[in-house]
C-alpha cells in the first residue's frame, strides 16, 4: 500500500502501488533531486582510494566536516597504507580523538593499513568482496569507495539514506543491506552512486530526522510522508541547512555555476566558518 499526498491537498489517500508505479515515482523523485542538487558529491575529502576508505571508516558516529579536518592532519603525517601501518598507536589516537570512539578507530585504521600492505601491496582493492573483508569496512564503506574512487555503481545506505528511503516508501526495512537491495530494484545501475549522494544531501539539508522541512521540499508532490514535518513554506524555509539556509544565497549560486568545483567550493566555505 502507498500513501499519496500533495501540498495543499486534503487528507492523505491510501491506495495500492504497483512495482511499476513505485519505480516511476522513485525515478521522478531522483530527477527532482538531481535538479535541486546538481552539485551533489561525496562530502568526505580524498585524493585516492586509500584516503577515502580511511576517511569513511572514521566517519562513523561523527560528521564529515569533522572527519575532513582530522584527515587533513592524518594524511599529511601518514600518506599511504605502509606509513600508517607503521604508525605509533598513541600518536594515531591523539590525531583521531576528535572523531569519537578513537581507540576502536585507531585499531581499525592500523589493522586496515596492515592488511592492505600484507595482502594487497598497499593498494586498496576495487572489488566489493575484497573490501568487505578489511577491518572496519562493511558494505556501506565498500560502496562509498567503489562508487567514488573506482567508478563502480553502488548504493550507500547511511542513516540519512535509510530514513529517506523509508519516508519515500522505497522500503519498509531498517536493515541497511535489505534497504540497499530494495532500492536497487527501483533504479538503473548507472544511477546508484549519484542517487546516494542526492538522497544524503537532501536528508542533511531538508528532510531532517526530527523536523523535516516539508513546505520547502522539492519532492513533496511524490512523497507519501508529506506532512510529517513543517508544511508552511515560510517556516519550512527557516529549517533548511548549509547552502540552502537563509543567507547562503551566494554560496548556492556558486555551487550551481561551478558544479565541477563543488567539493572545492564547499571546503572554502567551511574554512570561513567561525
Amino acid at each position: 500500500m502507498a500513501t499519496s499526498r500533495r501540498p495543499g491537498s486534503g487528507p492523505a489517500i491510501t491506495a495500492p502501488e504497483s512495482l511499476l508505479a513505485l519505480k516511476r515515482r522513485a525515478r521522478r523523485i531522483n530527477r527532482a533531486l538531481a535538479e535541486k542538487y546538481p552539485y551533489a558529491h561525496a562530502e568526505l575529502d580524498f585524493r585516492n582510494p586509500f584516503e577515502l576508505v580511511v576517511a569513511t571508516v572514521l566517519s562513523a558516529q561523527t560528521t564529515d566536516v569533522l572527519v575532513n579536518q582530522v584527515t587533513k592532519i592524518l594524511f599529511a603525517r601518514y600518506p599511504d597504507a605502509r606509513a600508517m601501518s607503521e604508525a605509533d598507536p598513541a600518536e594515531l589516537e591523539a590525531i583521531l580523538q576528535p572523531t569519537g570512539f578513537f581507540r576502536a578507530k585507531t585499531r581499525n585504521v592500523l589493522a586496515l593499513s596492515t592488511r592492505l600492505v600484507d595482502e594487497y601491496d598497499g593498494v586498496v582493492p576495487g572489488r566489493l568482496e575484497d573490501l568487505v573483508t578489511l577491518p572496519g569496512v562493511g558494505r556501506k564503506t565498500a560502496n562509498v569507495v567503489l562508487g567514488n574512487a573506482f567508478g563502480v555503481p553502488g548504493i550507500t545506505v547511511d542513516t540519512h539514506f535509510g530514513r529517506l528511503a523509508r519516508r519515500f516508501g522505497w522500503t519498509t526495512s531498517e536493515d541497511p543491506v535489505q534497504i540497499e537491495f530494495d532500492v536497487a530494484e527501483l533504479f538503473e545501475l548507472r544511477d546508484w552512486t549519484m542517487l546516494s549522494h542526492r538522497v544524503v544531501f537532501h536528508g542533511r539539508r531538508v528532510c531532517h530526522s526530527r523536523k523535516p522541512a516539508c513546505g520547502a521540499c522539492p519532492v513533496a508532490n511524490w512523497c507519501p510522508s508529506y506532512g510529517l514535518g513543517e508544511t508552511d513554506p515560510v517556516k519550512a524555509a527557516k529549517l533548511l541547512k548549509y547552502e540552502l539556509a537563509p543567507g547562503s544565497e551566494i554560496l548556492l549560486e556558486r555551487l550551481f555555476a561551478e558544479t565541477h568545483r563543488a567539493a572545492e567550493i564547499r571546503m572554502e566555505s567551511q574554512r570561513r566558518l567561525p
